[in-house]
């Protein structure tokens, strides 16, 4: 099994066994997720660009949770929609290659379509 299918099984266990699957609609577990990534977003509000480094280390564990409800909410919506992640990250991987190409797009942060 690999680490996120096992990742995934635990998420679902948890949550069921709090009966909190009729809670979990696709909108709501999509309007959590986008919640947790705000959550995320705040520990950076204000933050001046120099002081940005100082600021993750200094709030690394409440980065760490942050980004642990993230890949909860992204797993819970990736399971309850039949979506293998990491098939459905390889493809992006793959696809996102053609766009950028390494001899275009090496040290460079334009679009594909500036490229």
């Amino acid at each position: 099994m690999s680490d996120l299918r096992a990742l995934a099984a635990d998420v679902i266990a948890f949550r069921d066994e709090r009966d909190w699957k009729q809670f979990h609609n696709t909108k709501d577990v999509a309007l959590s997720l986008l919640l947790e990534s705000s959550e995320l977003l705040e520990i950076f509000q204000w933050t001046p660009p120099e002081k940005v480094g100082d600021r993750a280390r200094d709030q690394r564990e409440r980065i760490s949770e942050e980004l642990a409800d993230v890949l909860y909410y992204t797993l819970l919506l990736a399971h309850d929609q039949g979506i293998d992640l990491a098939a459905a990250l390889r493809a992006k991987l793959q696809a996102n290659a053609a766009k950028y190409p390494v001899e275009k797009a090496r040290g460079r942060s334009d679009k594909y379509t500036e490229l």
